[in-house]
């Protein structure tokens, strides 16, 4: 029998149990040798290793008793060896009683009893002169369970599945039950190699630990798909429609190339779907068969596929008993047509087509049923679509639930339906995407629709689970213009639950520092009109070279405020009006001005210069917004257009007009590809003949525009050192890089956001790339005497000449002798030409918080543009 050994002959029965008096284990160094005295354990395993677990007992030393003769009545029963049992209770496990007769027969099946409890590891049965002695020896107690070698799948994920645990008695079964466990969750990474050896270290108190020694093996890839019968289609080309894909060198980094049986089994589906979508409506896959390698690294997958013949669409109707629906005209406008090709998918799309039809008329359980009349001689197929009889459904009621901060009416406010209204389904998922744009919910959010308490209602129910909506985003950068760049901000999009927006926001680098508070009620009053406010303070200093120093020229100080309301027109069209009163003040260190009090071109520069002084800016805007975007917060589909019109001139110092419009449309690639246009631009013009100020002109640059440096596009202004020999120093960073900004300006983007594996979008990993195009230029063209047409000379020398080099020898400006300057001066960049830049970027909800790197290459460029190859953004949520 297995698990004992049975002495027949002699008077007695035994069988050793799992565990061997004979085993030896290594724990920590020291070695014991079970059933031994320690001293001959030490010794008898000073070579020994960890004991394993044996697959079959050890066989015993059969008993010496003397013979017995059978039928001989018991009159007592001995039970030795217990430790934590009670005799009482060993003797509970065996049918033998005392005064019935002693047997082989019985002496087996109280064996068999023994060893049927699990609870021990060895027992015999003896008979003398009516004396039944049972000697059993204890199984061990588990101490602790130890995994060694497990580096995938760490110990918190494998113990969980393991049944055997401290303080319970040891058993072979669950040992092997363990392993199994452990196997199989290998197996479910696709490590098929992986295998588990369970050792045990034997302890005093007769104590065991258990270790599970795991070598985990590689992934057992995907080394070839072979499909067999396939003659319209190449077996590459249906490869190419399964997830399931062949291990190759460019799959590096792809997750599937593992095998996975539910994905082999999805393959199925999706070779299924292919060949219906291509007219073959009886194509079936006959086998398919998953052949693991002998050296269980690769598999080798087998799809035997029968593609039958294939179809076109025959007639095609539609049969509404519905009153509001024509169903000859509603066939006319039918996709699929007769001739056609028979595509399972159209008809799909066809009954969800029907069926949003027929809830948008409020015919909320409206049922489309397809009814096929197929012709296999004429290889056709007839379909007619039967939309069921039923009835107009209202809206019982609205039910929010799930919702633990966010208050009832910041949910409800967003639906485009009321308890009362006839159900349209439009509006249901137009409802839907609101709720998702607000960002305080999970991503996969829908409305569901139940029956109510009559056939003519139905209960919507908005199952909400709440996210994070408290944002604190900290950034760091380094531009050749303000050097070290530090920005923080903290926003709540839900303040008090009330759907309010309340931010703070503050930066500061080498030479500029700002801070600003915001807020947004949507909904003002509990009425369908937002508000929002913004109050700031910004400071700028800029900064020049005087004898090879960098130094600051002038500092900038803009307090201001602006109050904005919007009004929506239509579901997708909002009108804001705005207003915005700013106070500037631009200043200048007195060692920046010559003998006459002017400030002085030769160190501030001539562009700055012109911006020095105290303004009031009073700014009156207004906007046209149309949105159908899904989701504003990471929108898949949809498009967004606006066209702002900002008038400065109601009072105030500064007269301009500036014109900006934007555009971006999204597009649902399949398979999480979204792919991404937009557009922008804009234009600015002084009035009164006013010229614009370096300050309210537009710039590009990093963040809006990647590749390139914080305004790090458009016309600027180079003053270049010169070098002890009058060469001009080519090193950037000795020069002064003024950015002069652009009366006009336009910029462009694609961008395609790729998906990755599940463990990816689990870590919240989400790659795109993108090419980003742009330019912004129209800068008044320096007005010095005698100078042509197009000349950038910025310097008149002491004969009166334009030039753009100032030395030691004295040159005039404005009719001024100027010394002791030496530098080499530039005015560039000032070109509609494209500059176009393309790269990679990546966001990541990481533990931290979101993060945003960019990798970029600039392909054109105009000479002075300050290329930015690297940019990155991290914040926290809370």
């Amino acid at each position: 029998m297995i698990g004992r050994e049975m002495v027949r002959g002699t008077g007695a029965r035994s069988a050793r149990g799992l565990w061997g008096s004979q085993v030896a284990a290594v724990l920590l160094g020291t070695t014991i040798l079970a059933g031994m005295p320690m001293e001959a354990s030490a010794q008898a395993a000073k070579a020994g290793k960890r004991a394993p677990v044996p697959a079959a007992p050890a066989a015993p030393a059969p008993a010496v008793v003397a013979p017995v003769e059978e039928g001989q009545p018991i009159q007592t029963i001995v039970v030795k060896g217990a430790e934590r049992l009670e005799a009482q209770t060993v003797l509970s496990y065996i049918k033998m009683r005392v005064g019935q007769n002693y047997t082989k027969v019985s002496a087996d099946a109280a064996l068999k009893d023994l060893y049927g409890t699990e609870l021990f590891k060895d027992a015999q049965v003896a008979f003398d002169n009516g004396v039944v002695t049972i000697t059993v020896q204890e199984n061990p107690v588990v101490n602790r369970i130890i995994l060694e070698g497990n580096k995938r799948i760490k110990d918190d994920k494998i113990l969980p599945e393991i049944k055997v645990a401290p303080r319970q008695i040891f058993t072979r079964s669950k040992i092997r039950a363990d392993v199994a466990r452990i196997i199989e969750l290998y197996k479910r990474q696709g490590r098929y190699a992986a295998t588990v050896e369970p050792k045990m270290v034997s302890l005093d108190q007769n104590r065991v630990d258990i270790v599970f020694e795991i070598t985990e093996g590689d992934k057992s890839k995907v080394r070839q798909i072979n499909i067999i019968g396939n003659e319209h289609f190449s077996a590459g080309e249906l490869r190419g429609q399964m997830v399931t894909k062949q291990a190759r060198f460019t799959r590096l980094f792809s997750s599937g190339t593992s095998y996975d049986p539910d994905r082999m089994a999805f393959d199925q589906q999706k070779l299924r779907q292919f060949y219906l979508t291509q007219g073959y409506a009886d194509f079936r896959v006959v086998s398919a068969v998953a052949e693991l390698t002998p050296d269980k690294k690769d598999f080798i997958i087998t799809y035997v596929v029968e593609e039958g013949k294939r179809y076109k669409f025959g007639d095609v109707k539609v049969e509404s008993q519905l009153r509001d629906f024509d169903g000859e005209k509603m066939a006319s406008r039918l996709p699929m047509h007769k001739g056609d090709w028979y595509n399972a998918k159209q008809v799909e799309d066809t009954i969800d087509s029907l069926n949003e039809t027929a809830g948008a008329f409020g015919y909320a359980f409206a049922d489309v049923r397809p009814q096929y009349d197929r012709d296999k001689e004429n290889l056709t197929m007839g379909l007619t679509f039967v939309i069921q009889e039923a009835p107009r459904v209202y809206v019982e009621k609205i039910d929010i639930n799930g919702n633990t901060l966010t208050q009832d009416k910041v949910v409800r406010r967003e639906f485009r339906l009321a308890e009362g209204d006839a159900f349209n389904s439009l509006q249901v998922k137009r409802s839907t995407n609101r709720i998702k744009s607000l960002g305080y919910f999970q991503e996969k959010f829908e409305v569901e629709q139940k029956p109510g308490s009559a056939d003519d209602r139905i209960l919507l129910e908005a199952n909400v689970e709440e996210k994070p909506t408290g944002e604190l985003q900290l950034s760091a950068g380094f531009s050749s213009l303000e050097s070290f760049i530090f920005q923080a901000s903290i926003r709540q999009r839900n303040f008090r639950g009330r759907g309010q927006t309340v931010g703070l926001s503050g930066s500061i680098s080498r030479y500029s520092k700002s801070v600003e508070a915001s807020f947004v009620e949507p909904y003002l009053f509990d009425k369908n009109v937002s508000l929002g406010v913004n109050i700031y303070r910004r400071d700028y200093n800029s900064f020049n070279y005087y004898n090879t120093n960098r130094n600051t020229t002038y500092s900038q100080s803009t307090t201001g405020f602006n109050v904005r309301a919007g009004v929506p027109l239509t579901e997708y069209l909002t009108a804001v009006g705005s207003y915005t009163l700013n106070y500037d003040d631009v200043s200048l260190g007195s060692e920046y001005y010559d003998a006459n009090g002017q400030c002085s071109p030769l160190i501030a520069g001539r562009y700055l210069c012109d911006a020095i002084g105290k303004r009031l800016s009073s700014i009156v805007g207004a906007s046209l917004i149309y949105d159908t975007l899904d989701n504003r917060v990471r929108p898949t589909r949809g498009t967004t257009a606006s066209i702002n019109v900002d008038f400065a001139g109601l009072g105030g110092d500064v007269k301009y007009a500036r014109v900006r419009g934007n555009a971006s449309k999204f597009f649902n690639m399949g398979h999480g590809f979204i792919f991404s246009l937009s557009g922008e631009g804009g234009v600015i013009k002084g009035l009164s003949g006013q010229d614009i100020r370096l300050t309210d002109r537009f710039y590009l640059g990093q963040p809006q525009f990647r590749g390139f440096a914080i305004r790090g596009v458009g016309p600027r202004v180079l003053r270049k050192q010169l070098n002890t020999d009058g060469s001009v120093s080519t090193d950037r960073s000795n020069w002064t890089d003024d950015a002069l900004g652009g009366n006009y300006y336009y910029m462009g983007r694609a961008e395609m956001e790729i998906p990755l594996g599940s463990g990816a979008r689990e870590m919240g990993l989400r790659p795109s790339i993108f090419a980003d195009v742009g330019a912004v230029w129209s800068v008044k063209t320096p007005a010095l005497t005698q100078c042509n047409p197009g000349c950038n000379q910025l310097y008149l020398d002491a004969s009166g000449n334009q030039t753009t080099t100032v030395t030691s020898t004295p040159y005039l400006v404005d009719g001024q002798a100027q010394y002791q300057y030496r530098f080499a001066e530039e005015f560039v960049g000032d070109t509609w030409k494209p500059r176009v830049a393309i790269g990679i970027g990546v966001n990541w909800n990481s533990p931290f918080g979101p993060f945003r790197i960019d990798f970029s290459r600039v392909l054109l460029k105009q000479y002075g543009d300050d290329p930015k190859a690297f940019n990155f953004n991290v914040g926290t949520q809370f």
